[in-house]
C-alpha cells in the first residue's frame, strides 16, 4: 500500500469526523424534557363567590359555585356548576345557572357552557322573565349576550322559543334569530 492511499484515508476520515462536528453544532436543540401537558391553574377555590367589577367600581356581574380554577398562562377562569347574577341597564338582577363558565382575564367575555337558566325578578321597572338556552356567550361590562342555540323566552303570559338569541341588557331587548314560535295566554287566564 502506498503512501497515496494513505493520504486518501486520512483525509476522508478527517471529512467523516468534520461533517460529523457540522451535523452536531447544527442539531435541533429543543429540549426533550419540556413538558408540554394541559395548562396549570395557578390557583383554584372551593366554595367561592366572585365580584367583578366595572372601572367605576360598580359590579358587573357576580358569579359564585363549588370550584374555580384560574389558568396561569392567560388569566382566565373555568367555573364548574356556576351561579351568577348580572345586572341590566336598569340595575334589574338577571339570576342564573349552568353547566360550567368561563370568564377571560378582563372579565369582558363569559361564556356560560352548557344548559343555561336566566331569571330576571319582577319589580317596578320589569316584569319576571325566565331565558332557558345554551352555551351563551355574554359580555357582562357590555351587558350584551348571544347563543346560536335554541332558546326560550317566558314572560306573564306568554312564551317565546327560537334559535339563536341575542339580547341587550341596557335596551332590555332580547332577540330570537329564526324558527320562532309564540304561545300567547288571552289576559283573563293569565295569573
Amino acid at each position: 500500500m502506498s503512501r497515496n492511499f494513505w493520504l486518501i484515508v486520512a483525509v476522508l476520515v478527517a471529512l467523516a469526523i468534520g461533517t460529523q462536528y457540522l451535523v452536531w453544532i447544527n442539531r435541533d436543540r429543543t429540549n426533550e424534557q419540556t413538558y408540554a401537558g394541559p395548562p396549570r391553574s395557578d390557583y383554584t377555590l372551593t366554595n367561592f363567590t366572585l365580584d367583578a367589577l366595572n372601572t367605576d367600581g360598580q359590579r358587573t356581574f357576580q358569579v359564585s359555585g363549588p370550584y374555580l380554577a384560574r389558568r396561569g398562562d392567560d388569566g382566565s377562569i373555568f367555573v364548574t356548576t356556576p351561579d351568577y347574577e348580572l345586572v341590566d341597564g336598569s340595575g334589574n338582577p338577571w339570576k342564573g345557572k349552568s353547566d360550567s363558565a368561563w370568564v377571560d382575564k378582563d372579565g369582558t367575555l363569559m361564556e356560560l357552557r352548557g344548559h343555561v337558566e336566566m331569571h330576571r325578578q319582577g319589580g317596578e321597572k320589569a316584569q319576571p322573565l325566565d331565558l332557558v338556552t345554551s352555551n351563551l356567550t355574554t359580555w357582562p361590562k357590555d351587558k350584551k349576550m348571544e347563543t346560536a342555540e335554541a332558546a326560550t323566552i317566558t314572560q306573564a303570559g306568554s312564551i317565546l322559543s327560537g334559535i339563536g338569541l341575542r339580547g341587550d341588557l341596557n335596551e332590555k331587548t332580547l332577540e330570537l334569530l329564526s324558527d320562532v314560535e309564540s304561545t300567547i295566554q288571552p289576559k283573563q287566564r293569565r295569573k
